[in-house]
């Protein structure tokens, strides 16, 4: 068990493993195309079928190997609900989850160190995400409604209800055909338009969503600040270790040598018999 567990952890392992799944990731993209399909159709499918092997006996390997402390990792998991939705079968009811075998290549994320920490932060950073998409939540609903009582009478297919306006809004706010799509249109109109709409779209377009980029930012450098805290005291700790270590080795050699020196005091002279 010793000896299959230091396979499995070797860097080797995991790059092997990485290797397979980026062949996996392309041919589930060959799948894609009918002319190949209709061509090695049979070939991708066997390979496909040797991936997912290959797939489950390392999952299996490793739930053996760490048993329940296997599921106590979060990234265990994921890999673990990935092989999983992607061995149902193809036909039936079920076909849709067959798509599902593209997750596979999102396990790159779980193997390689900088993915995961890219993520590993994006989760730490939800809290403060929660919170200023609260605030833009907020913000669309007074606009929806400040927008539906005022242009809903000549403009009701963008802003003729609350949800209408909340597409309308989300859509500006996207800059997609905000000004030659609707703002210009409305201001033929309402003149005074922009009034509204300028301020709209630098409050949640540009605030808010740098307001985001500087949380995940933030979220990134905590994580980093505390995996170097991590290795330090590591290597602190490590450093005790060794001193410890010496200490005893230095305690061993006085105790040795005093031996030798209570040896050297009491020996006979040479040619008596003790």
């Amino acid at each position: 068990m010793n000896s299959l567990k230091k396979i499995v952890e070797r860097p080797q392992f995991e790059t092997f493993v990485l290797t397979v799944i980026f062949l996996n990731s392309i041919t589930l993209g060959l799948e894609t195309s009918q002319e190949i399909m209709a061509n090695h159709g049979h070939t991708l499918h066997f390979l496909d079928r040797l991936f997912m092997i290959f797939f489950s006996i390392e999952i299996i390997l490793k739930i053996i190997i760490y048993k329940h402390r296997f599921f106590k990792d979060p990234w265990n998991i994921f890999d673990f609900l990935i092989v999983g939705s992607s061995a149902f079968p193809s036909a039936g009811s079920i076909s849709i989850l067959r798509a599902l075998r593209a997750l596979r290549a999102l396990r790159m994320i779980s193997i390689i160190p900088t993915l995961k920490k890219v993520v590993s932060s994006l989760l730490s950073s939800i809290p403060g995400l929660g919170a200023i998409t609260g605030i833009v939540c907020l913000l669309f609903y007074v606009g929806a409604v400040i927008s539906t009582r005022l242009f809903s009478a000549n403009f009701p297919e963008w802003f003729g209800n609350i949800g209408k306006s909340l597409y309308s809004l989300f859509q500006i706010m996207t800059l997609e055909s905000w000004s030659m799509g609707i703002v210009r249109p409305i201001m033929e109109k309402h003149p005074l338009a922009w009034a509204f709409f300028i301020p709209f779209i630098l409050v949640t377009t540009f605030t808010f969503l740098n307001l985001m980029v500087a949380v995940m930012v933030n979220a990134m450098d905590s994580d980093s600040g505390e995996t170097e805290n991590k290795t330090r005291q590591n290597d602190k700790e490590e450093i005790i270790e060794e001193i410890r270590l010496l200490r005893e080795e230095l305690k061993e050699l006085k105790i040795e040598k005093r031996i030798k020196e209570k040896r050297g005091k009491y020996s006979p002279p040479p040619g008596m018999n003790p």
